[in-house]
């Protein structure tokens, strides 16, 4: 038993070694072949404020990754926090990489099926950043480098599976997460991306709103959430109550979230301007409007306000605001906020009590519901063509866009999951789940009750 298990450790060595040197000779052989990406001077169509704003907003999307690993690190049982919090960090390792390859090309590459009918970028468009350069581009960053603006998509690009974590919390390998990382950024969020937000998108030119990524972000995150749940199961203690691992840590991870926000939304306008002003005061106002919504709602319920209920009201108002937010007047951001809060609090008490759907923490009710919320209500009150102002036509096609992207999603990622299992296979052994997976997935733990247990580096 010894032998075989020293053997297995060491295969497991040699195959580590086998990818890294693997990953530096393509790195070199790419370099030489894509020495560059063009040159990165000004051009006369080059704003500086818009510039300078950019940036900035990019840093700031960027700080809600780490930010979820805590909010969503809190949540979780404390045999399980280190590697819930890692999960979220990983997401900016590996994505990063991946978009310079290729997924910034698939997102926002020429459209393959022409104009008006894209649903994914050619690979080849900007293939390792080749013809990324520091000049602007008339049609995806006018005033801004295309190269900031590919960074600030990065930052949407990297968050989306990390959201995605939270619902298997406690039961997925690592290696196997990394790996649906890369199979989920390419196959559903990048095509997403394409139909949205490329001039030539199939739902841009439907009239589909989605100012910062109610859609691409959450609904897509929400729905690979939801088929998580399904395909690993419930977690072996699942029926037994849990106390999350640290709730400063929630409210921490949701200030960072509220902070970070601003730049999703706010610098989805590319542009220092009055659409950003009108994006930042939106998602402000929605998101607080929900928290208070949420805790009154558990009031009225019987329940004692919470910091986790205020977290996650909070963190509910800026997902539903996050696809109007550029679209709506103040008044309906508060309308927004209030009525998202509600229906995910109400989501939340069904999935907390479902008998066979184990969503760990609530990351379909609070960002699939959340999503959907906020995409039906930015077809309801955006200025001038949502419904209220007589634009049938917008709302009819939302609701087509809302039913493909759930087919799109949900059935998308189940097929992920299921070619990811095959290959490496997703759920941790039991034993591995009862020791927790800070200690069976990474020989690190966060809590003293675990320090003293005996390291089992073989389960997996």
């Amino acid at each position: 038993m010894g032998f075989m298990l020293t053997k297995k450790i060491k295969m497991k060595q040699k195959g580590s070694w086998l990818v890294i040197l693997s990953l530096i000779l393509i790195a070199a052989i790419l370099g030489i072949i894509f020495p560059g990406s063009g040159k990165f001077t000004d051009d006369p169509n080059l704003n500086m404020g818009d510039t300078a704003w950019m940036l900035t907003a990019t840093a700031l999307v960027l700080l809600m990754t780490p930010g979820l690993g805590f909010f969503y690190g809190g949540m979780t049982h404390p045999r399980h926090i280190i590697s819930t919090i890692l999960q979220s960090f990983i997401a900016m390792g590996i994505v990063s990489v991946l978009w310079i390859v290729v997924g910034f090309s698939v997102a926002f590459g020429d459209s393959i099926g022409g104009a008006g009918t894209g649903i994914i970028g050619n690979p080849a468009t900007f293939f390792m950043f080749r013809n990324v350069h520091g000049h602007t581009d008339p049609n995806l960053a006018p005033t801004i480098p295309l190269a900031l603006f590919a960074m600030f998509q990065l930052k949407f690009a990297i968050i989306t599976p990390a959201l995605i974590t939270g619902s298997f919390a406690g039961r997925v390998r690592f290696r196997a997460y990394m790996l649906f990382i890369c199979l989920f950024t390419l196959f559903i969020y990048a095509p997403l991306a394409h139909m949205t937000w490329h001039p030539n998108g199939l739902f841009h030119n439907w009239g589909v709103l989605d100012f910062a990524g109610g859609t691409v972000v959450h609904m897509s995150a929400g729905f690979a959430a939801l088929a998580g749940a399904i395909f690993l199961g419930k977690r072996k203690d699942y029926n037994k109550p849990t106390q999350p691992a640290n709730i400063p840590f929630v409210l921490l991870g949701a200030g960072l979230l509220w902070f970070g926000w601003f730049g999703f939304n706010a610098g989805s306008a590319l542009g220092a301007n009055a659409t950003a002003t009108l994006a930042l005061l939106n998602t402000n106002t929605a998101s607080a409007a929900a928290m208070l919504a949420y805790i009154f709602f558990d009031a009225a319920k019987g329940r004692k306000p919470s910091a986790m209920g205020a977290a996650i009201g909070l963190v509910v108002g800026l997902v539903a605001i996050t696809p109007a937010a550029g679209f709506v007047n103040v008044g309906s951001s508060i309308f927004i906020g209030v009525v998202a809060s509600i229906i995910s609090n109400l989501a939340i008490n069904y999935f907390g009590h479902h008998p066979n759907i184990d969503d760990t923490l609530d990351v379909f009710p609070a960002h699939g519901v959340g999503g959907i919320t906020g995409m039906i209500l930015t077809a309801v009150f955006a200025s001038g063509v949502g419904l209220i102002y007589g634009g049938f036509h917008t709302f009819a096609f939302h609701m087509l866009a809302l039913v493909l992207t759930t087919i799109f999603a949900l059935g998308g990622s189940f097929l992920l999951y299921w070619v990811t299992d095959k290959i490496i296979g997703m759920r941790v052994s039991p034993e591995s789940e009862k020791i927790g997976l800070d200690i069976s997935q990474h020989d690190e733990t966060y809590s003293f009750e675990y320090k003293n247990l005996k390291k089992p580096l073989h389960l997996t």
